[in-house]
């Protein structure tokens, strides 16, 4: 069975909101962070006017390429390739999802679906990049609470100062 794994940028006090105010530096290891890709709206309509035209390699051919699903409740208004709107209910879907053959499922960068996820019990695992910075504003990807115990099963600091941590979700 495939898994859910739920990356983000967090400041060190757990901001998610707007990485790009806090994420200051980048490195091969947080580059390598960034896996496989179920979307929220917001991120959706962010991403889909950026990555389309970036030369930001190897994450834009990887985006641009990947089939991407998003979560919303009204129709996108920006085309991007490979990319279908779920339709129906989003646990459902990512629960059928899950059972198909392929890889890890992303969700990269989408605070509510994230979140929707974790409290659905979808959520196999986290890799979440760990910024050196206090944001002290913002939505926190852990607002509502992590539903169960998590395991930490890789963790590294980043030349850049990043600390990049994969936990799994227990139970």
């Amino acid at each position: 069975m495939r898994k859910v794994v739920a990356g983000g940028f967090l400041s060190f006090d757990g901001v998610a909101e707007q990485p790009n105010e806090f994420v200051t530096e980048w490195d091969d290891a947080v580059d390598e962070n960034i896996g496989r890709v179920l979307l929220g709206r917001r991120t959706y309509d962010e991403w889909a006017a950026f990555w389309p035209t970036s030369e930001i390699e190897p994450f834009a051919s990887f985006i641009n390429d990947v089939d991407k699903f998003v979560a919303t409740s009204t129709p996108l208004t920006q085309t991007w390739a490979n990319t279908t709107v779920i339709e129906g209910s989003v646990p459902e879907f990512v629960a059928q999802l899950k059972q198909q053959p392929g890889g890890d499922i992303g969700v990269h960068g989408s605070i509510a679906l994230t979140q929707s996820l974790l409290r659905d019990g979808l959520v196999d695992e986290l890799r979440l990049a760990i910024a050196p910075v206090l944001h002290l504003r913002g939505r926190k990807l852990f607002d509502e609470g992590v539903p169960s115990r998590l395991t930490l099963t890789r963790h590294l600091a980043s030349p850049a100062g990043y600390l990049l941590l994969d936990l799994q979700l227990d139970g």
